[in-house]
């Protein structure tokens, strides 16, 4: 692992805890040579700090070698999102609710820090997928997923069908509210209240999930991450959307393609020495409290 000389952070903007935060990362930085960098939307809630690099989100994406995220899982994915296959080691400061993947307390940043600067952390490799849309033979939507890709219908929509092939073989055709790919990261985000199972991040493997089938046997169906997954929406004049981490949407229409594969690149996590996947499902599921 290589000497990291520039840090940036990305801070969820509606918290007002977080900006004092900020500044003292700043200050840290400077005693250590750094450079810090934060995102030039946020000037109006830096009270003035002048001491900030401030640059733009892409620019921030582009040159920093290590990213403090202060926010939620949320907050998170947007960063997986905007890295766009970066392998740049990524720490999460807890400042939502769950928090799966931001696992570190405010009080353990900076002792997390100084193990990063000497080069004495561990990283944890995310599956990413990407996502295709393509209507009549043309590219029309795409992007790259840390969570889940979910087909879902409008309130008002009757059930939607879907054809699901994996590696070109059709699996079954569901008719259900909906449907989310998920890689093992996703797999304790929606698709956990849609019923799937939990995976280990470790395993190589996406989760298909059928939101409230009309065929009970419709169960989630757990495959290798090396298979692509097509699938086919055969029901006209409904209102379905595609959603990619439940923060980017795109409208569908009949016999749309939605092509699902692994990402070539991983999301980099910085692991927290003193928890493991356990322990946060644990502490976050609240099993056996």
């Amino acid at each position: 692992m290589s000497q990291i000389n520039c840090i940036g952070a990305l801070v969820k903007p509606n918290i007002k805890n977080a900006w004092q935060l900020v500044a003292d990362i700043s200050k840290w930085c400077t005693k250590k040579g750094v450079t810090f960098l934060v995102e030039e939307s946020t000037r109006k809630f830096l009270n003035h700090n002048h001491s900030l690099s401030l640059v733009s989100r892409e620019e921030l994406a582009q040159r920093s070698e290590l990213i403090i995220v202060l926010g939620g899982d949320g907050t998170m994915l947007a960063t997986a999102r905007l890295l766009a296959g970066r392998c740049v080691p990524v720490m999460g400061i807890n400042f939502g609710l769950l928090g799966y993947l931001t696992e570190f307390s405010v009080e353990e940043l900076f002792p997390m820090l100084e193990k990063v600067i000497n080069n004495e952390y561990q990283i944890e490799k995310r599956v990413q997928l990407d996502a295709q849309v393509t209507r009549n033979g043309q590219l029309i939507a795409n992007g790259v997923v840390l969570n889940d890709v979910v087909v879902n219908k409008s309130a008002l929509a009757r059930m939607i069908d879907l054809e699901c092939w994996v590696t070109g073989q059709l699996i079954t055709r569901f008719r259900a509210d909906g449907l989310i790919i998920s890689t093992p990261t996703g797999s304790t985000a929606y698709s956990l209240s849609a019923g799937g199972p939990l995976i280990h991040p470790s395993i190589h493997a996406m989760l298909i999930t059928p939101i409230c089938p009309h065929t009970l046997t419709n169960r989630p169906l757990v495959i290798s991450d090396e298979e692509p997954i097509e699938l086919i929406l055969m029901t006209p004049r409904e209102e379905v959307t595609l959603t990619l981490d439940g923060q980017i949407g795109f409208s569908l229409k009949y016999q749309d393609r939605i092509s699902v594969r692994k990402n070539k690149n991983y999301f980099h996590l910085i692991q927290s020495p003193n928890k493991n996947y356990f322990s946060i499902l644990k502490s976050k599921l609240s099993w056996g409290g």
